[in-house]
């Protein structure tokens, strides 16, 4: 068996496809971390080397203390992630402080985790603690209709949300939570990592104004998911927006009759 044959590295590599597939991450754009269980770590022991040196995350995340995470790395092209995995993602550990970050398998030839390694580890030590452990995995990708909305649209997540609710009936059933939004900001260092977290307190859906989308999720099949629901919701609202508008809609108490139907809790934050 090689790391590659690993059910959780194999599932990283199909996300990672379809995710390319989608038109999402051209060239090195976007990026994908996903936190391993306890029994992966143990399955992948034979293939990683502690050898490495620690290198500063930028902020303190202390309950991913002595966490391993398969990450894709920086400068790397996604579509290339199923040629040679080792060549453009890796899997780092956490220290015990939760201050630093050494690289444990993979990222050969001199190569680093992505960019975004300080927003991937700061929202996921938020949805550690927020779920008890059940959210592993953070994605982030260009996603073309909901990067096109933040040029038109109030960058106000009651807006996004309550429109994006409205283009489609199982949105609010899919992020009930609603989004949040990031005025447009610097990517790469703790200033997004901290402006990111705090929304993710609330929402599993972070949108980075003219930039993408941030989603989190339990699983890479439920976080990919969750964002393709939100980037086919807003395509149908950039269409609907170069049609002359809506003439008509889903209103507040429909949103209430399907939450109560789904068993949902949905927020009247977003509800007239």
């Amino acid at each position: 068996m090689t790391m590659e044959d690993i059910k959780f590295v194999q599932n990283f590599k199909k996300t990672t496809n379809d995710a390319w597939l989608k038109g999402w991450h051209e060239r090195n754009g976007g990026n994908i971390s996903y936190r391993l269980t306890e029994d992966e770590v143990v399955a992948v022991k034979e293939f990683i080397s502690e050898d490495s040196k620690y290198t500063p995350i930028g902020v303190t995340v202390k309950n991913l203390a002595n966490e391993y995470f398969l990450v894709t790395g920086s400068g790397k092209f996604i579509r290339n992630m199923t040629v040679c995995l080792e060549e453009n993602a890796g899997i780092i550990k956490i220290d015990e402080k939760g201050e630093n970050y050494k690289i444990v398998w993979g990222l050969i030839n001199g190569a680093k985790p992505t960019s975004e390694i300080t927003s991937h580890l700061m929202s996921h030590s938020i949805k550690k603690e927020k779920t008890k452990g059940a959210y592993r995995v953070i994605m982030h990708s260009h996603t073309t209709n909901t990067i096109a909305l933040t040029f038109v649209l109030p960058l106000d997540g009651k807006v996004f949300t309550r429109q994006l609710w409205e283009m489609a009936t199982e949105c609010p059933v899919v992020f009930p939570s609603g989004i949040g939004i990031v005025p447009w900001m610097v990517p790469g260092g703790a200033a997004i990592a901290n402006e990111t977290g705090k929304l993710m307190n609330k929402h599993d859906v972070v949108i980075w104004a003219h930039h993408g989308m941030f989603c989190a999720g339990e699983s890479l099949d439920l976080t990919f998911g969750l964002m393709d629901t939100v980037e086919k919701s807003a395509e149908i609202l950039v269409k609907v927006l170069a049609m002359g508008g809506k003439k008509q809609t889903i209103s507040s108490q429909n949103f209430r009759d399907l939450g109560k139907a789904f068993n949902v809790h949905i927020s009247e934050d977003y509800l007239d």
